[in-house]
């Protein structure tokens, strides 16, 4: 049976590296034999959590801006997978705040239980990741049954384009397309 795919690409820059990563992950899924589908963040108009916590007994948020249009996308999942450029050694802030913005989903019935990490750097030291893992986890640690399925993490990439000179497109390809 076919899985349901959805990559949230968190980059601010058109064909940034991770968002790269995340094209070449979507492609690899469906040539793989299932759906994916890709939400970039600087699309869907998203404001700050306002920390109200109405979404907790309305399953949706009270903010009228693109999150309360995916929540259902998101919720229906099979895989979820989250690219994201590291900034100062953690996520996006548009990651970030994305992450925050799913807290009605917290009461919801999700079918996702595995989750993807697609993250660059310019740094190449391994551990410049440690913030940005840590963080998703830290999410992904709110809902029952889910876990850290995988990740491609590439360092060493500043400049738009200099993740293609690595081998982390193939990784992410090869990734998303044994799910």
């Amino acid at each position: 049976m076919s899985k349901n795919v959805v990559i949230i690409s968190s980059s601010p820059r058109i064909n940034g590296n991770s968002d790269t990563l995340a094209r070449e992950f979507a492609r690899g899924v469906e040539d793989g034999g299932n759906k994916a589908s890709v939400i970039e963040i600087k699309d869907i108009g998203m404001e700050f959590c306002k920390g109200c916590l109405y979404c907790q007994s309305h399953e949706r948020c009270i903010i009228n801006d693109g999150i309360n249009k995916i929540l259902d996308t998101v919720q229906n999942a099979d895989v979820l997978v989250f690219a994201t450029p590291v900034y100062y050694y953690c996520v996006s802030g548009q990651l970030k705040t994305f992450l925050d913005r799913l807290n009605p989903l917290y009461v919801r019935k999700n079918t996702f239980k595995d989750v993807y990490l697609i993250a660059t750097c310019a740094d190449d030291d391994i551990s410049a990741f440690d913030g940005t893992r840590k963080c998703v986890q830290g999410w992904i640690d709110c809902f029952e049954g889910v876990k850290l399925a995988g990740s491609v993490l590439c360092g060493n990439v500043t400049d738009v384009g200099d993740v293609r000179n690595t081998d982390a497109p193939k990784k992410a390809y090869e990734l998303g397309r044994k799910i």
